[in-house]
C-alpha cells in the first residue's frame, strides 16, 4: 500500500485509542456517551492525529502460521478508512480481510477466529491478547455469537480503557458488529466461509479471494484447526 506508513504502537498505551478505534460500532449518543464519557474532546483530538494525512499508523498482528494482519489507517483526503490486510512473506501482495470506511467491505472474521487470532502467541508486533482482540474487533461479523463473547470483550475493555461500564459498551459493540449485516459462518472442505454480501471470504461473491488464499487464511486464523464440516458460532 502506498502512503506515509508509520508504526502506530505508541497509540496502544492511550486508553482513549480503543473507543476511537472501535468508533463505527458505537452508534448513537448513548453508545458514545458510555464509551467516551467526559473525554469526548480529547478523543476527537486523538482521532485528528490518527487520521492526519501526513502519517498512516500501522499496527501489525503476527499469527503463528507466519501470516500477519496489518491494520492500516488509510488517511487519504476524502477516502479515510481503516484497512485490515493479511500477508505472508511468500505472497506477492497482501490480501484484504475487511475495510472499515464509508464503502465498507466485510466481515473478515467469525468470533472463534477473532478469539483465536487474539490469543495466538507473538514475539513481535502487537503481542498482548487484549490489544489484539480490540484491534481486530472491527473485522467481526458473526450472527451466532457464543454466550461468553461479552465476557471476553468486557475483559479486554477493562484492561485497556477507562470506560466506566465496560460490560455495557461490550454489549453495544457486539450488537453493532461492523457496518455489514452479521454473517453466518461454516466450514466447507476445511475452509471457513460465510454468506456475507460484502465479504471477501464468501466464495459466492465475484470479488471473493481465490480458493487457495481462503484456505491459508482460514487455517491461520483458526490456528491450523479449520478442518471438517461444522457450523461456527
Amino acid at each position: 500500500m502506498d502512503g506515509p506508513l508509520v508504526q502506530g504502537t505508541a497509540y496502544l498505551d492511550d486508553p482513549l485509542f480503543w473507543p476511537v478505534h472501535l468508533g463505527t460500532g458505537l452508534r448513537g449518543e448513548d453508545a458514545q456517551r458510555s464509551a467516551f464519557g467526559a473525554d469526548w474532546d480529547a478523543a476527537m483530538e486523538l482521532y485528528r492525529r490518527l487520521s492526519a494525512e501526513s502519517e498512516w499508523p500501522v499496527f501489525s498482528v503476527p499469527l503463528s502460521s507466519g501470516l500477519t494482519i496489518h491494520v492500516v489507517y488509510r488517511n487519504i483526503e476524502g477516502e479515510h478508512g481503516v484497512d485490515y490486510l493479511i500477508h505472508h512473506p511468500a505472497w506477492s501482495t497482501a490480501e484484504v480481510l475487511a475495510v472499515d470506511d464509508g464503502h465498507f467491505m466485510g466481515p473478515g472474521m467469525a468470533w472463534p477466529e477473532l478469539l483465536s487470532a487474539a490469543r495466538q502467541p507473538a514475539t513481535g508486533g502487537v503481542a498482548d491478547p487484549d490489544a489484539r482482540l480490540l484491534l481486530l474487533f472491527p473485522t467481526l461479523g458473526d450472527a451466532l455469537l457464543p454466550d461468553d463473547a461479552t465476557t471476553a470483550l468486557t475483559t479486554a475493555l477493562t484492561a485497556l480503557t477507562v470506560i466506566e461500564e465496560p460490560a455495557e459498551v461490550a454489549s453495544m459493540l457486539l450488537d453493532n458488529q461492523g457496518q455489514w449485516t452479521s454473517a453466518h459462518w461454516w466450514l466447507a472442505g476445511g475452509v471457513c466461509i460465510n454468506d456475507g454480501g460484502h465479504s471477501y471470504r464468501n466464495p459466492g461473491n465475484t470479488f471473493a479471494l481465490p480458493a487457495g488464499r481462503l484456505l491459508e487464511i482460514s487455517n491461520a486464523l483458526n490456528g491450523g484447526e479449520a478442518t471438517g464440516q461444522q457450523t461456527f458460532g
